[in-house]
């Protein structure tokens, strides 16, 4: 059992190196001479050295660490988002200190103030609406904070996402119009925010119509089997319902394996859609019918916006959060492929849309969307 811990001055001396160079390699390997690099590495594995972080977080320098808050891992969403975000950390030297607060806000705020005791270099969280408390403390960390998944209501300060009442209305409209349905039912989840603008999305497509909106809300966190749950106590209450739209995809596929199992062609006899277009509803038999909104990209271009006041530039934070692109496709595929959904992009040379978002033509006819700070 050792009595003293590896130090730098240990390793420095066993591959014959300064202690300025240990160092900065252990910070930038790449700033350092390859052969160097190597022995210091090999050393480093040899003696089963873990770098201690602590001194340079003390010190109040960068931490190389992102905070990132979820409200489940339960939803594959959230699993998306997060690979996302590792594509990036893991090429640029940062780690990610990740916590679940299961859409609790007393819960969040008790996550935000822990990762902030760590001296993160920014933090990423997964919606708009906190508590005065986690507020306080955010904007008095001075550091780059990214907000997702929405664009209505106040940003702290940089925010990627898109209209979810208008992206809902779109995909019921759709449903209505074209598909012909009379009777969609709503299927919700925890009832959250991003929940209830979905709802009044779809609220606003059915009464535009004078259609009667029907709702289905258990208040819990969505997951697959919940998804089978909702359809199968819809038809139920509905047997005459000709289409269900799903605040997201777990409750969609949910719906559409109870189908299935009940021998009920989609979309023939019933239509369902969900949100998000996660690659899993790809795969579904039929094809999931969803709004697409995240779409994870590793080698997106960084934006570049300078801040002195911060621990790090802000090109920093916005290469990782691009990894986390809004897009959506130019032309409507019905319900035997993936749903296009309508989203928001503040980016230079676009055009305004006549339903509102702002569009960008490219040549594979998808639509880009970006972020506003």
């Amino acid at each position: 059992m050792r009595n003293h811990r590896i130090s730098l001055q240990d390793i420095a001396t066993l591959a014959g190196v300064t202690k300025m160079t240990v160092s900065r390699y252990i910070r930038s390997p790449k700033k350092v001479a390859r052969e160097t690099g190597e022995r210091i590495a090999q050393i480093m594995e040899e003696i089963n050295y873990i770098p201690n972080r602590a001194p340079a977080m003390l010190l109040n320098a960068q931490s190389y660490t992102l905070g990132v808050l979820i409200p489940s891992f339960q939803n594959q969403l959230f699993a998306d988002i997060l690979a996302g975000i590792e594509s990036v950390t893991s090429g640029h030297n940062y780690q990610t200190l990740i916590a679940n607060y299961n859409y609790n806000r007393d819960s969040e705020e008790e996550s935000v103030i822990n990762l902030l005791s760590y001296n993160i270099d920014g933090i990423i969280l997964s919606e708009k609406y906190h508590t005065l408390r986690t507020v306080k403390f955010l904007r008095s960390a001075t550091l780059p904070i990214v907000e997702l998944m929405d664009i209505q209501g106040d940003r702290l300060d940089m925010e990627v996402g898109f209209d979810n009442r208008q992206a809902a209305f779109d995909m019921v409209s759709t449903m209505l119009d074209k598909r012909q349905r009379r009777k969609i039912l709503y299927l919700g989840s925890k009832d959250d925010i991003r929940d209830e603008q979905r709802y009044h999305g779809y609220c606003d497509a059915m009464t535009r119509r004078g259609l009667a909106p029907l709702r289905i809300n258990p208040r819990a966190i969505s997951s697959i089997h919940l998804g089978i749950q909702l359809m199968r106590d819809a038809l139920a209450a509905h047997p005459d319902v000709d289409g269900v739209f799903c605040t997201n995809d777990d409750i969609a596929m949910g719906a559409l394996l109870w189908c299935r199992e009940r021998q009920l062609a989609v979309p023939e006899q019933i239509s369902i859609a969900g949100f998000h277009g996660l690659e899993m509803g790809r795969q579904m038999i039929p094809s999931l019918a969803s709004v697409i909104t995240l779409v994870l990209r590793s080698g997106a271009e960084p934006r570049r916006c300078c801040s002195t006041k911060l621990k790090i530039t802000i090109s920093t934070i916005i290469r990782l959060i691009w990894v986390i692109r809004f897009i959506t496709a130019a032309r409507y595929k019905f319900f035997d492929l993936l749903f296009p959904a309508a989203c928001l992009s503040l980016t230079g040379s676009q055009k305004r849309h006549a339903s509102g978002y702002a569009l960008h033509h490219s040549r594979n006819t998808r639509l880009s969307a970006g972020w506003r700070r």
